[in-house]
């Protein structure tokens, strides 16, 4: 079952509950993220890593799991789990340091500004919130991307829309579903003609874990990256990434 967001967030999410999401951010105008320009035939092909490696960065520094992703020619889809419940449980020291590695700064050592930043007990808890809010999540990974696409292009103004889309996922089988879709959206898109071909997917990752280690196929369907352990799907890793329109 999935529900989708036609509500104020604050209304459907209240802060620090935990949820999965399929969360979709699309580009202002319909205007190009990755892939080519079909008008002016510029690429921006390279834009995708972008994306993939931020993903990625801060699936290691929030307190979520992220169970697929795709980044398309001008959105991405991303399906997360927010678990504050584990959040709670960090010590001050490491949710700032964790939010350290977020605003990061040359001139000053991060080992001394997360001391500083642990000391400051009301600070932190609002950190702490943060650090497994799904809309935070979404700016931290948006924002970056906007900014450095804008330089690239030598251009100020909005890069993303207004707001991401969210489905919220109740239950395994919607989990499945929404995994499914992302996983095969390139394909629907036919941007590659099969999920080995769809670079920078969770599916892409999937295929190339089960490839240089076979035994990853057997393994109980786990989230692509950030934390682990909290929760796995009733199902094998190959069924999902070898062949996601029988996932559910």
């Amino acid at each position: 079952m999935l529900v989708t967001m036609t509500y104020p967030r604050s209304i459907l999410i209240p802060r620090g509950s935990p949820g999965t999401f399929h969360c979709v951010s699309r580009c202002v105008r319909r205007a190009f993220l990755c892939g080519e320009d079909r008008l002016t035939g510029r690429s921006f092909e390279h834009r995708r890593q972008w994306v993939e490696d931020r993903l990625h960065g801060l699936a290691e520094i929030f307190g979520v799991a992220i169970w697929g992703y795709a980044v398309m020619s001008n959105h991405l889809h991303v399906v997360v789990q927010t678990l504050p419940e584990v959040v709670a449980k960090w010590s001050d020291l490491e949710v700032a340091s964790r939010w350290i590695r977020l605003f990061s700064r040359q001139d000053l050592d991060a080992s001394v500004r997360s001391e500083v930043l642990a000391g400051n007990a009301e600070r932190v808890a609002i950190l702490r919130e943060r650090l497994s809010d799904l809309s935070w999540f979404m700016r931290c990974l948006s924002e970056p991307i906007a900014r450095r696409a804008n330089r690239e292009d030598a251009c100020k103004g909005r890069f993303w829309e207004g707001r991401f889309k969210c489905q919220v996922l109740l239950d395994e089988t919607a989990v499945l579903a929404a995994m499914a879709y992302v996983d095969l959206n390139p394909v629907r898109a036919k941007l590659c003609d099969s999920l080995e071909a769809s670079d920078h997917t969770s599916a892409k990752q999937r295929i190339a874990a089960i490839e240089k280690t076979p035994a990853a196929a057997t393994i109980p369907l786990a989230p692509i990256a950030g934390l682990r352990g909290f929760g796995v799907l009733r199902m094998s890793q190959a069924l999902l990434a070898l062949n996601p329109r029988k996932a559910y």
